[in-house]
């Protein structure tokens, strides 16, 4: 580069040809709770590579597409565009990934509740339940932060998926069993208003492990976390429980 050459002349000769571009695509980790337990939304290719595993929902960047932009696309036509949370997981970008071609993935997290669970699944007939089967957390954390988890489906058998999507649902369990308990992430997978029952249901799906009822209660309400209704469950033959909403204690409540 000439000292005396500009910005705008460099720009004009540059041929990005020049460098090889891999392709670039976003992974959704569709995910909700399923019988009291972590469940994903997944897609069974019908087609080569993996034809006939299944896999999470995804698609190619577009060139004038930013990420955050292909990811909610991915959810609105692969998944009926429910209601989700989204944030980004991770960046996978082993060489060998896909066999097709040099393909780089960005992985989201998509967090559903009960109801934008059900409604994706009617909405998008082409997905899939699969239910994410854990170890239970105990004083092994750090072999049990390397295990891999098991996917099985509706009738209980060991899905194979596609591509290196199984790791991919991985790390996405290990971030939201690292998170649950100083971020908002549990009360995504929750309808606005819920009980105390429901937010114990979520963490122990999650964690994968029961908890003492009486202490978490009070860990919850000790945080400032939870702020009353004063309406109550209805449809209930028992008393009914008191409703509470998610109430953030800052601005980066979350991060």
């Amino acid at each position: 580069m000439s000292p005396s050459e500009s910005e705008a002349a460099f720009l004009a000769r540059y041929d990005p040809a020049d460098y090889a571009r891999p392709a670039v695509a976003v992974d959704l980790v569709l995910m909700g709770l399923s019988a009291g337990c972590p469940a994903l939304l997944l897609l069974r290719r019908d087609r080569h590579p993996h034809a006939g595993r299944h896999a999470l929902p995804g698609g190619f960047v577009g060139i004038d597409e930013a990420l955050e932009d292909a990811a909610a696309r991915v959810l609105r036509e692969k998944a009926g565009g429910v209601p989700a949370h989204l944030e980004q997981l991770y960046t996978f970008g082993a060489v060998e990934r896909d066999p097709r071609m040099r393909i780089v993935t960005v992985a989201y997290l998509a967090l559903l509740a009960e109801a934008a669970f059900a409604e994706a699944l009617e909405r998008a007939p082409t997905l899939s339940l699969g239910t994410v089967a854990l170890p239970r957390r105990g004083v092994a954390d750090e072999a049990e932060a390397a295990a891999p988890v098991t996917v099985l489906s509706p009738t209980g058998e060991a899905l194979k998926l596609a591509f290196d999507h199984a790791e991919i649902v991985a790390l996405a369990m290990r971030r939201l069993r690292g998170k649950l308990d100083y971020s908002e992430v549990g009360f995504r997978l929750l309808p606005e208003l819920f009980t105390l029952r429901q937010l114990q249901d979520v963490h122990e799906a999650i964690l994968g492990t029961p908890l003492n009822k009486p202490a978490f209660r009070r860990r919850m309400l000790d945080r400032g976390w939870l702020e009353p209704t004063g309406r109550f469950e209805t449809g209930t033959s028992y008393r009914p429980a008191e409703l509470y909403r998610f109430r953030p204690t800052s601005p980066s409540q979350g991060d």
